[in-house]
């Protein structure tokens, strides 16, 4: 216990240490972040008024965008004001708040994914009996088992953290507070350590990103017999998930499946897939989703129209 408390306080290096570099950061992040918030706030706001967005699809992405903005929320704050600031220090329990709620969100994100996967595979291979499979009840379920999933992993990667020694140095090589740049502080061997993360975050981003992979394989190899329009409006639809797949969990797997390992790109695919992805999701869901885009025309339209009349 004692070597634990011989460190109260971590020091983030951060993206970079030229001060001019760090300007640039501010205000690129910054826009990121007001972007992520506004746009994933717009969704959730869209599918919750919307009369016509009530499939299990849109409530699933109400999650899903909610996850974003949580996400994005755990790391951009802190970053946008350490670029500002020559020392950035963060408190040991402030560090291990921010790793909790990180992997927390980040698996949320993940479990939701599969969940649209499942919902789009019961549509298209299942249509007569869709109804039953993903009804109300079931997608309340569905979403809690996913919320509890995420508590799960971020219990373990937290136990993992608070088992750590750290008897000095505190200079932590990354923007925010995560196990793997932690470890190398750890005054103990972690290899074993290092294996549970991989076998933890690691095995969750490889078998979830093939899990989906095969999902909508399966999914494209049934729209064969569909009519021309069915398949256009199912690949439309599936072609937006596998856009958020690939670049949600290509940074993920390059960052967690690699045991005793960090390379100096790490911050900066970080930076995609914690502050980058939450910012694309809303863009690719509305850009390439007509009903998305009508309800958010009549949603926002309305308030202007009845102030006018």
């Amino acid at each position: 216990i004692e070597m634990k408390n011989n460190v109260t306080e971590f020091l983030l290096v951060g993206l970079t240490k030229d001060p001019a570099i760090e300007k640039i950061v501010f205000f690129i992040i910054l826009i990121f972040y007001i972007a992520t918030i506004l746009g994933n706030m717009l969704i959730i706001v869209t599918i919750n008024k919307s009369s016509t967005l009530r499939s299990p699809m849109y409530f699933f992405l109400t999650y899903l965008s909610f996850s974003d903005a949580c996400l994005s929320s755990t790391t951009a704050p802190r970053l946008i004001v350490d670029s500002l600031r020559k020392r950035k220090t963060i408190s040991y329990d402030e560090c291990m708040i921010q790793l909790f709620t990180g992997h927390f969100f980040g698996c949320m994100e993940i479990l939701v994914l599969i969940l649209m996967a499942y919902d789009r595979y019961a549509a298209i291979c299942k249509p007569l009996h869709y109804l039953t499979i993903m009804s109300k009840k079931v997608c309340r379920i569905l979403v809690e088992l996913a919320w509890l999933g995420s508590f799960v992993h971020s219990i373990a990667q937290i136990f993992i953290a608070l088992s750590l020694p750290f008897c000095g140095p505190n200079v932590v090589n990354h923007y925010f507070c995560d196990l793997q740049p932690l470890m190398k502080l750890a005054c103990t061997d972690t290899y074993v350590l290092n294996l549970l993360v991989v076998f933890n975050s690691g095995a969750i981003c490889m078998v979830s990103f093939l899990l989906l992979m095969i999902s909508y394989t399966v999914i494209l190899y049934s729209l064969r017999n569909q009519s021309r329009e069915g398949k256009y409006k199912a690949l439309s639809t599936c072609s937006s998930h596998i856009i958020v797949v690939l670049i949600f969990f290509g940074p993920c797997i390059f960052i967690y499946t690699r045991p005793l390992t960090t390379f100096p790109v790490d911050k900066l695919v970080a930076v995609f897939y914690a502050i980058g992805t939450p910012l694309l999701n809303p863009l690719i869901y509305t850009l390439r989703n007509k009903e998305v885009k009508n309800a958010m025309k009549k949603l926002w339209t309305r308030p202007v129209i009845s102030t006018v009349k």
